[in-house]
């Protein structure tokens, strides 16, 4: 792939494609190998192989794995580099010992590809939150010596939500190293009644990540740290369409100012949304409120709902953003965001 030409229509800028997900071999192989069942590697009835574990699956198929398969569907659908990330399950359900353990290896491994790709890949460490201070340990040690270019974290832990206390190392670390914590989905805190029609994903995923952006705004997370670069999954979830209510409720509740005095949507609007929408009109809306200067594209490839074939052409599409605003969705941002320039 000719990197920066061959992909884009706008000469100036390297398509990346910030949102979608990897798993190391090293780190399958540890799953599959271990006697613990809280995430288990097997095969469907169809022979596919799949990761399980509460509240949801993956489905692994080739891309998620090999490398050249991710290349040619990059070069096909006009994407130059992609910034891999681990999926759930994570490493946050397992015992802090082995989550460590899992963590290092899955970052030992995406450093390599980045280090004998990196015309085409960066990547982003995976951290075992369940442990704070070996995350905040971690995070270095894959920013400085792996070379990774950030993290992604889990829009909760094991239940725990993402503003309490224990969890500030990590954020004082990433704000001191100056890299972005990507906020991912999993099975949300309280998900018994999305078990049937795949809800998880459609609708828990999307409210479990508002609900940890929500906390850390009207927790005083984001006044305590205002360095720290959040990358909010699949353009916010739903709380950009609930900023009205979200405003009124912070002038009514006084329960919304026990912990910060300010608006929660100044400080929302200083996280980053990715293009994972699936939806031209929902994407517009998003950017409403995040402004083009705070979108990156996402494609959420290569999962059963990603959207590599649309992402790069929904942005391009879309009439009332000018070409410049459409390299900074493109590329620009997560340039800047990662530290390129």
């Amino acid at each position: 792939m000719k990197s920066g030409t061959s992909s884009s229509s706008f000469s100036s800028v390297l398509v990346i494609d910030f949102h979608n997900h990897f798993y190391p071999k090293s780190y399958l192989d540890e799953l599959k190998s271990s006697e613990e069942k809280r995430a288990q590697v097997s095969k469907d009835y169809q022979g596919r192989l799949v990761i399980s574990y509460e509240g949801d699956y993956n489905i692994i198929v080739g891309p998620h794995v090999d490398l050249e398969q991710r290349l040619e569907a990059m070069d096909k659908f006009g994407i130059d580099i992609e910034v891999l990330t681990l999926t759930t399950p994570g490493v946050e359900r397992e015992p802090p010992e082995r989550g460590k353990r899992l963590a290092r290896i899955a970052n030992d491994e995406l450093g390599e590809i980045v280090e004998k790709h990196r015309d085409n890949f960066t990547a982003l460490a995976v951290l075992s939150m369940r442990s704070p201070e070996d995350a905040a340990s971690e995070l270095e040690r894959a920013v400085k010596d792996r070379g990774l270019r950030g993290a992604i974290i889990f829009s909760n832990v094991n239940g725990l939500p993402l503003d309490d206390a224990r969890f500030f190392k990590v954020y004082e670390s990433a704000s001191e190293l100056g890299v972005p914590l990507f906020v991912h989905p999993t099975s949300p805190i309280n998900h018994t009644a999305m078990g049937d029609f795949r809800l998880v994903p459609i609708l828990g995923f999307t409210v479990d990540t508002s609900l940890a952006l929500l906390r850390f705004a009207f927790g005083g997370v984001l006044n305590r740290f205002p360095d720290l670069k959040l990358v909010a999954a699949h353009s916010g979830g739903v709380f950009p369409f609930i900023r009205g209510r979200i405003e009124k409720a912070f002038e009514a509740y006084p329960e919304c100012r026990e912990k910060t005095t300010q608006s929660p949507l100044s400080y929302l609007s200083k996280v980053w949304l990715d293009t994972v929408c699936y939806d031209s009109d929902v994407l517009e809306f998003a950017l409403s409120f995040c402004t083009p200067d705070k979108m990156v594209l996402g494609t959420d490839f290569p999962h059963q709902i990603g959207d590599l074939e649309r992402s790069v052409e929904r942005v391009k599409s879309i009439k009332t953003l000018s070409d410049e605003d459409k390299e900074k969705i493109l590329g620009g941002n997560a340039q800047r965001l990662l530290n390129f320039v």
